[in-house]
């Protein structure tokens, strides 16, 4: 572990070069908005892991939590970003997803627990960006809740990145592989379905909180 003087411009860089790239996909090779949306959610989603490897402060995620929920939500008025939203997407998705990061990082990482907020953002980043990804190339079977369409293809495909990235994250911190079994399977099932119901982008809060929250009341609270 180490540590930079200035974590926020890291932080901010890593960020940039993301959007940057999936802007330059977009308005230069015409690459879909929503496969470039999704290399932002993903791409961004890491940022979490470079935070826990440096030992970043928690002000710092909370500055750019802040930072990126007020560009998300001018990005939904103005083209600004088309690779964030497209003007008149009904979604808030974006906004939910970096205010997620700010709650998180206040309620998890200021007070010692960071593996948590990494689980509940990367479950987010990983587990709903490639669901869609698969659920739009392979999707067959599909299902609705409360006007809301999913495939299956894409809903198992949440649940197993989800057990995987968990399984991970408990691995690294040393909990018995019992534990960590048993854990990541509750979790990736909840997961799945918070994501199930996704309306106005509401899953980018909903996954990354209920994740979070379980997994530190399963391991911390029970065992």
């Amino acid at each position: 572990m180490f540590s930079l003087r200035y974590p926020i411009g890291l932080v901010i860089l890593y960020l940039g070069v993301i959007i940057a790239f999936a802007e330059g996909l977009n308005r230069l090779l015409g690459t879909n908005a929503e496969f470039t949306r999704k290399i932002v959610h993903i791409g961004s989603g890491n940022v979490v892991l470079i935070a826990w490897l440096l030992q970043i402060p928690s002000w710092v995620l909370i500055s750019a939590s802040f930072i990126a929920s007020i560009i998300a939500l001018i990005s939904y008025f103005l083209p600004i970003l088309p690779s964030i939203n497209s003007v008149g997407r009904k979604s808030l998705g974006t906004f939910f997803y970096a205010l997620s990061i700010g709650i998180l990082a206040q309620v998890f990482w200021s007070t010692g627990h960071p593996q948590y907020l990494v689980i509940g953002i990367l479950v987010m980043a990983w587990g709903d960006g490639m669901a869609a990804i698969i659920g739009q190339k392979f999707g067959q079977h599909c299902y609705e809740i409360l006007g809301v369409k999913k495939s299956w293809e894409g809903s198992l495909t949440m649940m197993g990145v989800s057990f995987l990235v968990t399984s991970l994250i408990l691995s690294w911190v040393n909990l018995p592989i019992l534990t960590v079994g048993i854990v990541s399977l509750m979790i990736a099932i909840v997961a799945m379905a918070l994501e199930a119901f996704s309306k106005l982008g509401i899953d980018n809060l909903t996954v990354p909180l209920g994740s979070a929250v379980l997994a530190f009341y399963l391991v911390d609270v029970l065992l």
